[in-house]
Parts: C-alpha cells; sequence; structure tokens
C-alpha cells in the first residue's frame, strides 16, 4: 500500500473509522472523473480543496457540483482575503499533493470547513492521498473526522 493511502488508513481508524480504499487506474483527480470512475452523482465526491485565507491555510470540503465563493470562504475562517492555495502550499498543510488531498489526517493542524450540500447524500466519496484512490464515507463520519465545522461555501447563482 502506498505510504499516502496508509497513513489516511491510520488517520482514520485512529478517530474509530474503518475505510476501504479503491483504486481506480484511469484517475479520478476530477470530481467528474472520480463519479464516471465509481459509479456515483457528481454531487456524492467530496472535493478537499485547500486554500489560504489571510495567511492560514483551510481546507474546504465541498459537493463535486460546487465552486466555492472566495467571499463566504474568507468570511467563515474568519479571515478578509482568501486564493486558492498552490501546490506547495497544499502539500505543506496538508501533507498530500492536489488531487489526493484527503478530508483530514493533514500534516498540519489546518480548519476545515464543510459545506452543507454534502450533508444531502447518504454516502460520499473522497481522495485518499493519491489521485487514483478514494474512499466511501457517510456525512457524519466526514464531519465527525475531519473535525469540519458547516458553512456554507458554495456560489450561488443571483436571483
Amino acid at each position: 500500500m502506498h505510504a499516502n493511502i496508509s497513513r489516511v488508513v491510520a488517520a482514520a481508524a485512529e478517530a474509530g473509522l474503518e475505510i476501504d480504499v479503491r483504486r481506480y487506474p484511469e484517475g479520478t483527480r476530477t470530481a467528474e472523473d472520480a463519479a464516471r470512475a465509481i459509479g456515483s452523482t457528481v454531487g456524492q465526491i467530496v472535493k478537499s480543496l485547500v486554500f489560504v485565507v489571510d495567511d492560514d491555510p483551510v481546507v474546504a470540503l465541498v459537493s463535486g457540483t460546487n465552486r466555492v465563493d472566495m467571499e463566504k470562504l474568507a468570511a467563515a475562517s474568519g479571515g478578509t482575503r482568501a486564493f486558492r492555495a498552490n501546490g506547495d502550499e497544499a502539500r505543506a498543510a496538508t501533507g498530500y499533493a492536489i488531487g489526493g488531498v484527503p478530508p483530514f489526517g493533514h500534516a498540519t493542524a489546518v480548519a476545515v470547513l464543510v459545506d452543507p450540500d454534502l450533508l444531502a447524500h447518504d454516502e460520499l466519496w473522497a481522495a485518499a492521498g493519491l489521485p487514483d484512490a478514494v474512499f466511501r464515507i457517510t456525512p457524519d463520519d466526514l464531519l465527525r473526522v475531519s473535525g469540519g465545522t458547516i458553512a456554507d461555501l458554495a456560489e450561488r447563482p443571483a436571483g
């Protein structure tokens, strides 16, 4: 088992959650790729996105169908300015490369925000440390194990 996957499995076990990691050689880097490979809806894919709010890294867990509203993210984090972390910033904060960031088990004590749209599903699929590795998780377990705070992060159409 790859070291990244082992770290995710160990973090889950430490929190009392047993996960079954599945690997898809065709890749699960994007939400659409993951949904197609798994046979789920795009909405069931947990995008673990790394941002920097003011000077602090933040992981936003959002549904595969959503885009993050930067103003909402900054406000929910208690900051004023948010931007997408680059690859080095994401790896420094989480210990994982973009495309494989899991929702928990990060290298630092990074804040985690969870968009409520994820809670509408019975099961979700999240990255397990590599761009081709995912695992199934319930919304309740996602909240519990990630230590995330629920916050409306999704862009919504005006009107």
